[in-house]
């Protein structure tokens, strides 16, 4: 095995201690906390819907471009998740930049603000870090809530597999930025260029 196979091997073996951790770890309640979406005020209980398991996606807002990318790439599995668990996108946005922004990029969350309130100054993927991007999930036992684990968004971690799929090249961070849209104005617009967004 050369150094780099063994690495990876290594990376497997970590992530599978990793799972294990996170199987094993307690739960701890949390109180209903309120959010706002297109309909008005939902509780987080309300975000369960009928499942047990919630999984809800920290994202800092339509001002950031690592959160889009990260966003997009889950939008994915959306089907997949919520054909047992519930799936739900927050972050500071106002319900209608929510709104625009998902349909902007075709996402298919569910998706609700917290307004910048209590809920992700308390339940922060890391104490402290009040608007930092990730996931928390949450079981519900009954009327009650628990928060199960949390992990934080960034770049080369096991949420975006953008970032493998550029190591493989030896691309980093410093070298590849994500964008909102990569489509570049020539500049002659063989059609005219007439009503361009």
């Amino acid at each position: 095995m050369n150094a780099l196979q063994e690495a990876e091997q290594q990376l497997f073996e970590l992530t599978q201690k990793v799972a294990k951790l996170r199987k094993d770890s307690e739960l701890t309640p949390v109180k209903d906390y309120m959010f706002t979406d297109t309909d008005g005020e939902v509780s987080l209980l309300d975000l369960f819907g009928d499942k047990e398991v919630l999984f809800v996606i920290h994202n800092m807002g339509q001002g950031c471009r690592f959160c889009t990318l990260w966003a997009d790439g889950l939008n994915g599995f959306v089907p997949h998740v919520e054909s047992q668990y519930a799936f739900v996108l927050v972050s500071k946005d106002s319900p209608q930049t929510q709104r625009s922004m998902s349909n902007s990029r075709g996402w298919r969350f569910k998706m609700a603000s917290h307004n910048g309130g209590d809920y992700i100054k308390e339940q922060a993927v890391f104490a402290g870090e009040a608007n930092m991007p990730g996931m928390v999930c949450y079981m519900r036992k009954g009327g009650e809530i628990f928060r199960k684990n949390s992990a934080a968004f960034g770049p080369g971690d096991e949420f975006c597999s953008q970032w493998n799929l550029l190591s493989l090249a030896g691309i980093d961070e410093p070298e590849w930025f994500p964008q909102f849209h990569y489509w570049k104005r020539p500049e002659v617009m063989d059609d005219g260029g007439e009503n361009l967004d």
